[in-house]
């Protein structure tokens, strides 16, 4: 996926160059309906795993169409660390994700507490706390369980819940925010 060119230049900085200077020429918003409108012509996630120290910058959408090996390094990033299971997110929570992201104006990544979750992860997690659902999207790559230093759990909420996108549960507790693409919902505070 990176392999170097007989010019000494990878396929990844490549890309990234041409990214960089579409970010820099693009408008930040579009005529996108809905929970997309803050999502721009260019869609980028930023993210960090404590868990992992894996960190990913990642533009995954460009003018309408998702970039195949961007998207392929964002569910291996959001795969389930425990297991090391990969599922292909569905890209409508990592579209509501990088939303909300833009809404909040922060250049600060994601902290990626829990993504995609195998049925096992899940169900472990569940004999421990109440607060795990038996058929959670997590286990169909459809939530992500996020949180940012420099904001609340309450800003990221209201800028997720602004998305009209899907599921928002605040755990001000745990200081996290889940956000998913199912029935538009809130819960939580």
């Amino acid at each position: 996926m990176t392999g170097t060119s007989s010019t000494g230049i990878t396929r990844r900085a490549l890309l990234g160059a041409f990214a960089a200077t579409a970010v820099a020429a693009a408008p930040t918003y579009s005529n996108a309906a809905g929970f997309l409108r803050g999502g721009g012509d260019i869609r980028r996630i930023k993210m960090y795993s404590g868990r992992t120290g894996e960190r990913i910058d990642m533009i995954y959408w460009i003018e309408g169409k998702y970039i195949k090996d961007a998207v392929k390094e964002v569910n291996y990033f959001m795969r389930d660390w425990r297991t090391d299971g990969v599922k292909s997110m569905d890209l409508r929570t990592v579209d509501i994700m990088a939303a909300a992201h833009n809404l909040l104006d922060v250049n600060e990544p994601y902290m990626l507490l829990s993504g995609y979750r195998s049925p096992k992860t899940n169900a472990m997690l569940r004999s421990r706390s109440r607060g795990v659902a038996k058929n959670s999207l997590h286990m169909r790559g459809q939530a992500a369980d996020l949180r940012l230093s420099s904001r609340s759990v309450k800003q990221m909420a209201r800028a997720a819940i602004a998305c009209h996108g899907g599921g928002v549960g605040q755990y001000s507790g745990s200081n996290f925010v889940h956000m998913d693409c199912g029935v538009v919902r809130s819960w939580g505070g």
